[in-house]
Order: C-alpha cells, then structure tokens, then sequence
C-alpha cells in the first residue's frame, strides 16, 4: 500500500512538474530561434540549397531561412526539385564560394527583416506606451497625410520584421501603416513580469498606437494581428477606449481562442491531456501563475473570443490555412459561424502558419486590397503618386 501510494503521489509530482514547464513555456518570450530545418548542401555555382523535407520546406513561394555562419538569414525562392527526403530551392540571396552555413537553420515566412528591403518610404518612431517608448516601423501613405492608418502587430517569439509584408499593400491602397512593438517582444521594453500576457496586457501597447495614429490625424484605423498578434488586436478591439476609431480588423492565423491552441500544441508533444488542464489551470490561478512566473493570472476565459463573439463590433477579415500546424484553425471557423455578420472568412488548404503571403502573394495581397475596397478605405490613385 505504501508503494502504490508512493508511486502514485510520484505521478502526480511528476505530472505538476511537467505542466510547470508547459504553462511556463507558453508565457516565456522566446530568446533564440528553435531549429525546425536542416541544411545537406548549398551549390554556390548554380544558387540553390537543399533542406530537410518538411512540411513548410515543399510550400511554393518566397521564404526566408535564419542560419549559422558568416550569413545569418538567407531568402529563398521556387522549389526546384524534392524526394521524400530533401527539397532543392532556389538562392534568392547571393552565397559566394567558401561562406559558411550551418546545418541547423529555421524556416521562416518573413522574407523581409527590414524596411530598407521594401524600397519605399518609411520612418523610425517611437509609441510612448504605458510599458515605456516602444519602437515602430511608420510607411507613410503616398500622397501625405492620410486619415486611414493601419496598425499591424506581429505574433509571439517574433517582431515587427513580421508584418513587413504588408507594407506595400497598404501603401499601394494609399493608406499609412505603423508596425508597431509591444512588451517583451525583444524590442519594446520588458513588462515587471517579463513574461507575455497572451494578449491579455499587450492590447494596452497597441491602444498607444491608436493613441499616436489619432494624433496625427488618423480617423478611421484598421487593426491587423498575425498570429498571437490576432488574439492582440481582438483584445485591444474589445477593450479600446477609442472603439470610435477602429474601422475594422484584419487576422491572418490567428489566436482566437487559446485553450486551443495550447491543448493541440500539447499533443503534438505528446502531453497528457491531465497534464494539458493542470497547465492551464496553473495559468488562470493567482498563486500558481506566480509559481510558473507569468505574472498577474491570464484568463483564458477573456482570450476565448468565440464564446464572447456577441460582444464584438468590428467587422473582421479572417485569414487562417486549415493546416496551419501551429494555430488550428476550428476556432476561426467557430467565430466565423457565430458571427457571420461581422466575419469574412478566407480559408486556405495548403499555406501553414503565417506564411499565406508567401504561399500565394497576389492572393493574399488581393483580399487585403479588396478589404479596403469595400470599406472605403483606399485611395484610388494611390498608385499613381508612388
């Protein structure tokens, strides 16, 4: 008896400990970039490289590759050729003789990791939040002043290099675009807790945002969200003291409901789903949420925003690929079917997670043009003035 209670007490030590790290895992802001890819040649004569076969690595289109060695980001065009094994793509980014990469490198839907690389104007500026001065990527619109902005923020374990891509579609629609940072990004100044809040305190960096957009005369300002930036930009939508000000918003793979996202990520690590729930529970309860140092407790019950669907105002773009592998997307075709009038939901099959620009780039880029086509929001013109 003494055994089987010994064993059994073991299991649940073990089991708290495990959920300790996941729940911690899934606050803690990412300090270095987790290998997904591995690198078995690059051919410096004919400019192409051979990856390991994954998923993301076979999907057609522009990506990008952080690696290790004298270069440390590398683009990436067409696939070439691929066996069950490997995928051979095309060298956007020049690779001479004798360089050296290593064999461990992440695969990466940015393309872009600085405004430099768009070719059009920009500015460096700050958003005076309630964490401290957070940097942003201002583009302004062509033709000057604009009275539409739109504000775009990135998703977890990344920074404003993310949203890039969106840059010269919103100046093209001749509308000014801010990329904003927010606390404990790795760019914006650290919260007391230093650990993300899911959404659940970053939406006050973004209503500084909409602070700085109004005072310089935004009236009419579109929120974009990638990823956990969505699950942002649903909460600043939600809790904003301007909701005047928000036309409408655009999601592309979102967070929309994170018991989700948290209990598929879980499994693919094999989790236990007991694991999975005391995990969650250490999250949402005051005194465990310090012990996995996340900060003030998270209610995930705030961050469901299907189950608050009625409470939403703002019409709503939603782009999310059915095999995302990271975020699934049941939960955006949920907020889909619970708020048909105010949700356009664009489905994909084959894009994976935040990586729909560079899986079908005019696509993509069309139904953000045509978003702001049928809101009113862009200029006409615009083109011509670039």
């Amino acid at each position: 008896m003494a055994v089987a209670t010994g064993l059994a007490a073991g299991v649940v030590v073990g089991g708290t400990a495990v959920a300790f790290a996941v729940a911690r895992k899934a606050v803690t802001p990412m300090t270095r970039r987790i290998a997904d890819v591995e690198v078995r040649g690059i051919d410096t004569r004919a400019q192409t490289i051979t990856l390991g076969r994954t998923p993301d690595t076979v999907l057609p289109g522009r990506y990008g590759l952080f690696v290790n060695g004298t270069l440390d980001y590398l683009k990436l065009g067409a696939v070439l050729s691929q066996t069950e094994q490997q995928v051979t793509r095309k060298l956007l980014t020049h690779v001479a003789e004798g360089e050296r990469i290593g064999r461990a490198a992440t695969f990466s839907g940015w393309y872009y990791t600085h405004p430099r690389e768009l070719h059009i104007p920009y500015e460096e500026i700050t958003v005076d939040a309630p964490v401290g001065p957070c940097p942003a990527w201002l583009f302004p619109a062509p033709r000057g002043a604009s009275k539409t902005w739109v504000i775009a923020v990135h998703g977890r374990g990344t920074t404003r290099s993310e949203v890039l891509r969106a840059a010269p579609v919103f100046r093209e629609a001749g509308v000014t675009s801010l990329a904003v940072s927010y606390r404990n990004d790795g760019e914006a100044p650290r919260s007391d807790s230093g650990r993300y809040g899911l959404g659940a305190t970053e939406w006050r960096d973004v209503e500084a945002a909409i602070e700085y957009a109004a005072a310089r005369g935004a009236r009419r300002i579109v929120l974009m969200g990638w990823s956990m930036g969505g699950a942002i930009v649903l909460q600043t939508s939600l809790q904003t003291s301007r909701p005047d000000l928000i036309d409408s918003v655009i999601l592309e793979s979102p967070v929309v409901d994170w018991r989700g996202v948290l209990d598929f990520q879980a499994r693919a690590l094999h989790v236990p789903s007991p694991v999975t729930h005391i995990a969650l529970r250490q999250l949402t309860m005051p005194a465990w949420s310090r012990v996995v140092r996340a900060g003030d407790a998270i209610s995930l019950d705030d961050l469901d925003i299907v189950s608050r669907a009625t409470e939403l105002t703002h019409p709503i773009l939603l782009l999310h690929s059915d095999d995302d592998g990271f975020v699934p997307s049941e939960a955006s075709r949920g907020l889909a079917a619970a708020r048909p009038d105010l949700v356009t939901l664009v489905s994909y099959e084959q894009a994976r997670h935040t990586k729909l620009w560079n899986f079908d780039e005019e696509r993509w880029a069309g139904y953000l043009r045509g978003w702001l086509d049928e809101r009113g929001l862009s200029r006409k013109d615009a083109g011509r003035a670039q």
